[in-house]
């Protein structure tokens, strides 16, 4: 029973940010009608390594589509340092629901580099002004290129600024930008005043005051995935329509999490999910504007979108294991 490998170079062609966007925003539809299954996140806490392992399942069952997978992944924020590794690594293993067959295993990190970003895309799509033009990072990594590559699928770009700790990192990505755009280095106050704006950084202090965002700003805040990370100033979670990508996972390590805890925010400050204002059970970017955040955890139903999308586009190529011996 040969099963199917994908590369980090695989995943890379076989994902497309526009196909990718497409599937994603199937799967929170999927799962708003509870046609997916998706146990909770289990983390594996490592302090003495000042990392985790996470365990993410899930089952969707889109109308044009049925798919299951489980992803095994990592977050050590000092890797790059320590280590010269990434930040996120993984394996996504993908399986015929039908059969319990494994399919493919596929390289998990580029695999949730992709799919964070096509999720963002999603939520900019219908939270975002619809002339939104300007895009801000902060954070100027990886997960950087891919909210570009995704946020340009679904707004007409006019202009970039990113922020970072490190103002040789906010170089490096300038520089691999492409010259389509007006990309440039700022600050975070710069950043933040833009119409689009996407935290993507591990901190547990916030980033951004409120008096840094533009009037009508929309937020994706990717960066807080465990629980005491935080990136934006609770007062601009209080005052912004708030949709989160899961209620559970976010109340427990999402941006909301922290102000939860400290009793600033309370859990009818969540206005719904992304995939209910998909379905039109709540309402996305108010009429007359205003701040909207998008609260990211990461979901393993967005790893099974792009899981899908990669093996039926490629799953012709690349190397091939009998993993089973079943054959």
């Amino acid at each position: 029973m040969d099963i199917a490998l994908f590369s980090r170079a695989d995943v890379q062609s076989a994902a497309p940010m526009t196909a990718l966007v497409a599937a994603v925003r199937e799967a929170f539809v999927a799962y708003a009608r509870d046609r997916a299954v998706m146990p909770a996140k289990t983390y594996v806490d490592l302090p003495a390594h000042d990392g985790d392992f996470r365990a993410m399942p899930a089952y969707v069952d889109a109308p044009a589509w049925e798919a299951a997978g489980l992803k095994w992944v990592n977050v050590h924020p000092n890797n790059p340092r320590d280590h010269n590794l990434p930040t996120v690594m993984g394996i996504m293993v993908y399986s015929d629901p039908a059969t319990g067959r494994p399919l493919a295993i596929l390289d998990g990190t580029e695999l949730t580099r992709r799919r964070t970003g096509a999720a963002a895309a999603v939520a900019t799509d219908v939270l975002a002004a619809p002339d939104a033009s300007t895009l801000g990072l902060i954070g100027a990594g990886a997960q950087a290129d891919a909210q570009l590559a995704a946020i340009r699928t679904v707004r007409e770009l006019e202009a970039v600024i990113v922020a970072d700790a490190d103002p040789s990192a906010a170089r490096a990505f300038v520089e691999r930008t492409d010259d389509e755009l007006t990309v440039r280095t700022g600050s975070v106050a710069e950043a933040a005043a833009c119409d689009i704006l996407s935290t993507i950084t591990p901190v547990r202090e916030p980033l951004v005051s409120a008096s840094d965002l533009g009037l009508d700003t929309h937020v994706n805040a990717i960066g807080a995935d465990a629980p005491g990370k935080q990136e934006l100033d609770p007062a601009i979670l209080e005052a912004a329509t708030l949709i989160v990508d899961d209620r559970e996972q976010c109340v427990h390590s999402g941006e909301v999490n922290v102000p939860l805890r400290d009793g600033i925010l309370s859990e009818s400050a969540l206005d719904g999910t992304l995939g209910e204002v998909l379905i039109g059970t709540v309402p996305g970017r108010p009429t007359d504007g205003g701040w909207t955040v998008f609260d990211s955890t990461g979901l393993a139903i967005q790893d099974v979108a792009a899981a899908h999308i990669c093996y039926e586009r490629k799953a012709e190529n690349g190397g091939r294991v009998d993993l089973l011996g079943l054959d």
